[in-house]
């Protein structure tokens, strides 16, 4: 073999070793361009139209403390509630005394269940007979008493506190039946808003 010849023979030996290693790589394939948009109207679905974005409103919020008119309203049903009045020793509801707290309690019921963060308070009272230990025990049973009958009809048991003031808060000072009769009582008031801390 000649000289040229040789070199011949290298070059394609070369080229078909390069060509050989260069078919041996994955090539990736393009993938086919998408079919063209039919112009006919029977096939053409014309898109449905984007539905506005749905707000979703908040609920109201329903306020937990009557406003000044409603607190205003319950003020002038508990000044018309006469205090309940009990028997000497007794913490048992008396008939006149029922009578008393089912005047415009179902009212009174209807604004509070509203309103769940205001409340009243009851106060037990005694006369001034006995000790103070046990008048205070005494005016406690006397506000549980009414405030179990306010819950019977209906009021929220949360929204009732109670409170003895035992013989401290007389609303009369004689020393006879007709003024003790006067302190042995219950009395039914608006608690003060907390205050925000």
């Amino acid at each position: 073999m000649n000289r040229t010849q040789r070199q011949t023979f290298i070059a394609i030996a070369a080229f078909s070793i390069l060509a050989a290693g260069c078919s041996k790589k994955n090539i990736a394939a393009v993938p086919p361009p998408p079919p063209p948009l039919s112009t006919s109207h029977a096939s053409v679905t014309p898109a449905a139209p984007a539905s506005p974005a749905t707000t979703v409103q908040p609920a109201a919020v329903a306020p937990r403390y009557p406003d000044a008119a409603t607190r205003a309203r319950i003020n002038e049903l508990l000044a018309k509630i006469e205090d309940a009045y009990f028997d000497y020793d007794k913490a048992t509801l008396r008939s006149d005394a029922l009578k008393a707290l089912e005047a415009d309690s179902t009212e009174l019921r209807d604004i509070l269940k509203d309103y769940p963060d205001y409340k009243l308070t009851i106060e037990g009272h005694c006369d001034e007979r006995g000790s103070d230990e046990y008048n205070m025990a005494l005016g406690d049973r006397r506000a549980v008493s009414a405030k179990d009958y306010l819950v019977q009809v209906g009021i929220p048991s949360a929204q009732l506190n109670v409170i003895s003031y035992g013989k401290q808060r007389p609303v009369c000072q004689d020393h006879d039946e007709a003024c003790w009769q006067r302190n042995r009582r219950i009395h039914i008031v608006a608690m003060a808003k907390a205050s925000a801390s």
